[in-house]
């Protein structure tokens, strides 16, 4: 369903010294998720990569689990966990495999930088909609291809091609937004955040 773990487990210790491309859209992402949680909800963040966004959201909401994917990435952010001392937060390897019962519902599932790199979107989308309980969010923000100059389109097949890449659906927002759509969601919020016009950030909620 997601790009094969080989591929995330061999760049992970270089994603983790990576600087975040850009600070102000990546703070106003935080600020606009941060008002939308409660010291209440039990979140989920799916492809949590190296653990950055969980340990920032952790301090503002009960219980946070984050998964990837990637065994390694997992690892790296489970090290930050315990330098850190967060207890609210875990950190497991999760492929949205469908859930254990206990596991869900969620009040909020967030995924951020992750639709766009799934092939099979609505079945992934059905998936995370099961695990928002009703009257709960799904929180996302992804890449738009679709919405950037053409000459990306065969950069990214070649670095593909190279293994310098992973799977990367070209998606517009109009795409992303009926996908959600689809899952069974209701579109609450569509944006984008500043210099990052092809990122969209969507707030839907699941009908309850």
């Amino acid at each position: 369903m997601i790009a094969h773990a080989t591929f995330w487990d061999g760049i992970a210790a270089k994603y983790a010294k990576r600087p975040v491309r850009n600070p102000t859209a990546y703070a106003e992402t935080l600020s606009a998720t941060i008002a939308l949680l409660t010291p209440r909800d039990r979140v989920q963040e799916l492809g949590c990569g190296t653990g950055t966004t969980a340990l920032h959201l952790a301090a503002h909401v009960k219980t946070l689990t984050a998964s990837d994917i990637s065994p390694e990435m997992i690892a790296i952010a489970e090290g930050k966990r315990q330098a850190a001392g967060i207890a609210n937060l875990c950190f497991v390897a999760d492929a949205l495999a469908p859930p254990a019962p206990e596991a869900v519902p969620f009040d909020a599932v967030l995924a951020f930088n992750l639709l766009h790199l799934i092939a099979d979107l609505d079945v992934a989308l059905e998936a995370i909609h099961a695990r928002v309980k009703p009257g709960g969010l799904f929180i996302s923000k992804s890449g738009c291809i679709a919405e950037m100059n053409w000459l990306f389109r065969p950069l990214i097949r070649v670095m593909q091609m190279v293994g310098r890449a992973p799977y990367i659906k070209i998606l517009s927002k109009q795409d992303l937004e009926a996908a959600i759509t689809r899952a069974g969601f209701e579109l609450e919020q569509s944006r984008t955040f500043t210099g990052a016009p092809e990122s969209l950030f969507v707030v839907a909620r699941r009908p309850g």
